[in-house]
């Protein structure tokens, strides 16, 4: 008995489940019915709306060149009325002259019918019959102005509903990755005069290929694109790769994608290791600024007393962070003593790079540079052999500098705004770049024996990091200049050990 009502439990629960499917079916198809009837009437209005819009062409056309008709022979009517009244004048006179001569046989004096004929001639030879010209000036030929629309009329029986546009195709071969710029190259399969415009479509991603199914990030799109080739510029490589597709819109609707195409976007990406910074620093993933409070308010904290430290912003030599106290020493020891460094979190151990670091217009000191992992905590970067740093000091006078194994080379240029690193590990080169102008600052050239790693020193004030960037083309290009030449900075060069 009880498996029997199981059992028909579980008929009852089936049949109910498909009754469930079925209602939801119906009202899909409902939905789906009332669908097609409003967008058939859309359609059908659409419709309307083009041939008014060719009626109204037609009509357009119809009276200029009626107007033009009208005016052909308005002309023709007053050169025609024209010639024909000087016709008639000349007639006139020449029935008037006629019956002069005439009257002029019927004199019997001599003298009087020489007279006669003197004057018959003189008004011969000025008649304006003679001066007339006895051909229309205009003919009565209006067909000039007639209209064959038999080719039209042809191309409109011709006209059927628009076609789903075909998909493009990407031109990978025509596709350019520079300057943290990507420009897609594409083009018809099939010559398509319908196409109205494009669709571009991308998403950033770290896997190599075609773009999977469940992808981390979602599509971007740039529409109404009217040519065949696009440049997203601007852009930070924060991934390995982009996808792209483009898809094709007539006035009506969307054709397919493309088949999609991945472009590796190589750049390096790090952030600032906020974990091991010095206690003075405030540490983001890609700002640093500088806290005197840093290392006080951690050992009153630590202490359980109010923070009392003095106002102001005291010197780098007197900084209120006593390395050596055991009460504020932790994670975040790696730094201490007037080294205010942070390090990038990511290694350099191979290949071209390039990032880009703006001071804050109040900063008093900051340094720019790479380091291996050995920079000990008390170190300063460009004060050891294993770190290379170019050096801005604003306390008292503004000064710029290289440095490196604690020797300094003075910068004969204006601090730029933003300063731009470029790091060739395998080719032992380290220059510093104006950001904007991409002008040349100074470059290192040695031999990188270990790992690199970015490094940042910041005193009263703040640094903000750009990564994710490509290594510029002007650089490049100023790179393969300058390897032709002898180093700029022989004075610091060293093969690192």
């Amino acid at each position: 008995m009880e498996a029997q009502k199981e059992a028909l439990q579980r008929i009852i629960s089936t049949l109910a489940h498909k009754n469930d499917e079925i209602q939801n079916f119906i009202e899909t198809l409902n939905h789906t019915l009332k669908g097609v009837q409003a967008n058939s009437s859309n359609v059908i209005a659409e419709l309307d709306e083009e041939f008014d819009g060719l009626y109204a062409i037609l009509d357009e056309m119809k009276e200029n060149m009626s107007t033009s008709i009208k005016q052909e022979q308005a002309h023709k009517t007053q050169e025609l009325q024209n010639q024909l009244s000087q016709c008639s004048n000349a007639l006139e006179n020449s029935e008037e002259l006629l019956e002069f001569a005439a009257r002029s046989l019927d004199i019997k004096n001599p003298e009087e019918f020489s007279k006669a004929a003197r004057q018959i001639k003189d008004r011969v030879t000025m008649a304006p019959a003679f001066r007339l010209s006895l051909k229309p000036k205009v003919s009565d030929n209006m067909t000039h102005l007639m209209v064959d629309f038999s080719q039209e009329r042809h191309m409109l029986q011709a006209l059927k509903f628009l076609p789903v546009p075909r998909a493009p195709e990407i031109v990978l071969a025509d596709c350019i990755v520079a300057d943290n710029s990507v420009t897609i190259s594409w083009q018809m399969t099939e010559e398509d005069n319908k196409i109205d415009h494009y669709i571009l479509e991308y998403r950033k991603t770290n896997f190599d290929g075609l773009p999977r199914i469940k992808d981390e990030r979602c599509w971007e799109s740039v529409d109404y694109i009217k040519g065949t080739e696009y440049t997203l510029s601007g852009l930070r490589f924060d991934s390995k790769y982009m996808n792209f597709r483009v898809r094709a819109c007539n006035k009506a609707v969307a054709g397919d994608y493309s088949d999609p195409v991945t472009l590796e976007t190589k750049a390096l990406i790090f952030n600032l290791d906020g974990s091991s910074s010095h206690l003075n620093l405030k540490v983001e993933d890609s700002y640093v600024e500088w806290d005197s409070t840093g290392g006080k308010s951690q050992e009153n904290k630590i202490k359980g007393k109010e923070n009392k430290g003095r106002s102001g912003t005291p010197s780098p030599k007197r900084s209120s962070v006593s390395s050596r106290s055991p009460l504020i020493r932790g994670s975040r020891d790696r730094f201490t003593g007037e080294s205010y460094t942070v390090l990038g979190d990511t290694t350099i151990e191979n290949g071209q790079h390039y990032w880009e670091v703006k001071a804050q217009k109040d900063c008093k000191s900051y340094s720019v540079g790479v380091a291996y992992k050995n920079l000990g905590k008390f170190d300063q970067l460009g004060k050891t052999n294993t770190s290379w740093c170019v050096h801005v000091n604003n306390w008292l006078q503004t000064t710029f500098a290289a440095k490196h194994n604690n020797k300094a080379k003075s910068l004969d240029v204006v601090v730029p705004d933003r300063i731009g690193v470029y790091c060739d590990f395998d080719g032992g080169q380290l220059s510093f770049y104006n950001a904007s102008s991409k002008q040349l600052l100074y470059t290192f050239k040695t031999k990188f024996t270990q790992p690199l790693l970015p490094g940042f020193m910041v005193w009263c004030g703040g640094l903000t990091l750009t990564t994710g960037l490509q290594v510029p083309s002007a650089v490049k290009t100023l790179q393969k200049s300058e390897n032709g030449l002898s180093g700029s900075a022989s004075s610091l060069t060293n093969v690192a050990q």
